[in-house]
């Protein structure tokens, strides 16, 4: 079964060091609560609000070991009027056999208002 796993964090700065301290750390807490294994990651989307031109946070997942052949990209947010600014989301789609309600969706930061109904938040220390 393939299924999509949500994540999202918000920085204070717009620089490449914490934009992909930010979004490895995302991304590493998706990994651990998912427990996922690079292979069978289909590929991982990641969108960033206009405010965020540093760096791209694709690139975050290649500092972590196994997953150089993931697929990756990163592109921008469609800008609406009073979003949520600083916000970079990533949409990773899995092939797991774990049931939709049971996906652990991770929001940390500011990103905890954009839906708390579904997530469990995580690395907000």
């Amino acid at each position: 079964m393939i299924r999509g796993i949500r994540g999202a964090t918000t920085i204070e700065n717009n620089n490449k060091q914490e934009i992909l301290a930010a979004t490895e750390r995302l991304l590493r807490d998706m990994i651990l609560e998912n427990k996922i294994e690079a292979d069978d990651v289909a590929q991982i989307v990641f969108s960033v609000t206009d405010d965020i031109d540093a760096a791209f946070p694709a690139a975050a997942a290649r500092q972590i070991d196994g997953w150089a052949f993931v697929p990756v990209i990163s592109m921008r947010e469609i800008p609406v009027p009073g979003s949520l600014p600083m916000c970079i989301r990533v949409m990773m789609t899995v092939n797991t056999s774990t049931k939709q309600e049971e996906i652990q969706h991770i929001y940390q930061g500011g990103a905890v208002v954009l839906r708390p109904d579904l997530s469990t938040v995580k690395g907000n220390n």
